[in-house]
């Protein structure tokens, strides 16, 4: 037997998957939880200890023999956090994570210095929101000047990572697309916007390496280190987004992955670039080349968790309330901006209960409220993937949100389109895991195109496949509509 190693290093926790190709199946899976410091004024942070020590864990809690069959890695990570290391590759200060909030004022001087939302996006096919990386590294420069004048490696979450075991200080095209120093339509960084940051934020930065190159090999340290063979490769990896993307197939035009975790996220393959930053479409590069429109939510599974906590309930006992109130919730709207929130751009949101009456007010209306919410904010990713011209066909469900037969449901009546979820439900590990071995067959001289393994390697719950309800589907245009015009009355509060 011979795996490829899949890591999905999430917000709550890091997870390997060790995949048997020839058997399509992981045969070995280990998952670790990661603390977040987290503050009252947006501040969303982890360490790079905390992220070393789960990863070590979750090695050492394979066995020797399976550890043996390990050919290649291929690391996830979430996007945008600004990982900050001095010259001996040690962290000068906590790990700034995707939804941290408390950069918006570094945002705006971003943008005024750069002459505007226009020219941003110009520059990085993006607008600079908090959750990027860009303002993250300004505001370490503002805020932490002792250790940003030592500051000698910027890094994403997954290339820190890659550096634990290959040594190499690398970046790839999908993840770096999501710093807002990246261009990803021209493919290389930005330096007008790393001046208006710090003239020397330019030559700190890593070279750019194609998706199927390897990152670099793993060293005797980390094959110590971790238990694992000595000079495999380790691919270039990748984003949480773009890896789930290729761990859910969506590496063709037509295919759309609705992310249900933490964050929502909704993204699918383009051939050639595709954005609108306005509407919160992101333009990304893919990591299995081409590109990938995204929008991203910082709250999604957030509404329903903490109301299931307020109410003392179990999931499916969760699940079980909110099925007894009907689509659109009787008029109550949640919305769920917990974390503040991206996608519409609100740092300063706050999350709230909206449209109860004397006959609405019920613990059923208020559950299904946050489930709908969630969907409502990837209902207008889609609108904007469609204004674009993306046709989509249908939509892969993945995160821990996908789980719920209700609200797989709920996906396939308000976006009006079919849902089907992967019979592999760990999208991203798989996604590293197929990663590396695309860049294992291209070192064997065997290259493939991605798609033929994503082909081979990706297969549908052909059972459990949900089509839009017609009548449900009526009754959430409606009730999206009053989603939208609650939004829109509160939005100048939380500017």
């Amino acid at each position: 037997m011979k795996t490829v190693a899949g890591i999905d290093m999430g917000t709550q926790s890091i997870k390997v998957a060790l995949y048997d190709w020839e058997a399509k199946r992981i045969v070995a899976s280990f998952q670790e939880p990661v603390d977040t410091i987290a503050e009252n004024d947006g501040t969303r942070e982890q360490k790079t200890q905390w992220w070393d020590s789960a990863l070590e864990k979750c090695f050492a809690s394979f066995s020797g023999d399976d550890k043996k069959t390990i050919a290649a890695i291929g690391v996830s990570g979430h996007q945008h956090g600004f990982v900050p290391l001095g010259e001996d590759g040690s962290a000068l200060y906590n790990v700034k994570l995707w939804n941290d909030t408390s950069t918006a004022p570094q945002c705006a001087y971003i943008t005024e210095k750069a002459g505007g939302n226009e020219a941003v996006i110009d520059e990085v096919c993006n607008l600079m929101l908090p959750g990027f990386t860009a303002p993250k590294i300004l505001w370490l420069k503002q805020n932490k000047p002792d250790a940003f004048a030592r500051l000698r490696y910027v890094m994403l979450p997954h290339d820190y990572l890659n550096f634990l075991f290959t040594g190499e200080y690398k970046a790839e095209c999908g993840d770096a697309s999501g710093m807002a120093i990246f261009n990803g339509a021209k493919r290389q960084w930005s330096k007008k916007i790393c001046g208006i940051i710090d003239g020397k934020l330019l030559e700190l930065l890593p070279p750019v390496i194609p998706p199927d190159e390897p990152n670099g090999f793993v060293t005797e340290k980390a094959a110590r280190r971790f238990g694992i063979p000595q000079g495999i490769p380790v691919s270039s990896g990748g984003g949480d987004n773009m890896m789930a993307a290729i761990g859910t197939g969506a590496v063709e035009d037509g295919f759309l992955t609705m992310s249900l975790g933490t964050s929502g996220t909704l993204f699918g393959y383009s051939d050639t670039p595709l954005a609108d930053p306005e509407k919160g479409l992101s333009g990304f590069s893919s990591s299995a080349g081409g590109y990938l429109p995204l929008l991203c939510t910082m709250n999604c599974t957030v509404a329903s968790e903490e109301t299931r906590e307020l109410f003392g309930l179990g999931v499916k006992e969760f699940d079980g309330l909110a099925a007894k109130s009907p689509p659109g919730a009787r008029g109550v709207v949640f919305l769920p901006f917990f974390n503040g929130e991206r996608t519409p751009n609100l740092p300063n949101g706050r999350a709230g209960i909206l449209g109860l009456t004397a006959a609405n007010c019920s613990r059923e209306n208020i559950a299904r409220a946050a489930l709908e919410s969630a969907i409502f904010g990837m209902k207008g990713g889609l609108e904007a993937f469609q204004a674009l011209g993306f046709k989509a066909r249908e939509i892969r469900i993945v995160g821990g949100g996908s789980k719920s037969p209700l609200w797989r449901q709920m996906a396939a009546d308000i976006m009006n389109l079919p849902v089907k979820a992967p019979e592999n439900p760990e999208a991203a590990a798989l996604g590293g895991a197929i990663q590396a071995l695309w860049c294992l067959r291209k070192l064997e001289g065997r290259p493939v195109p991605i798609a033929s393994l994503t082909g081979a390697h990706v297969q549908i719950r052909e059972d459990e496949i949900n089509v839009p309800n017609p009548e449900a589907t009526k009754a959430y245009e409606g009730a999206y509509g009053e989603y939208n015009r609650y939004l829109k009355a509160l939005t100048p509060l939380y500017k």
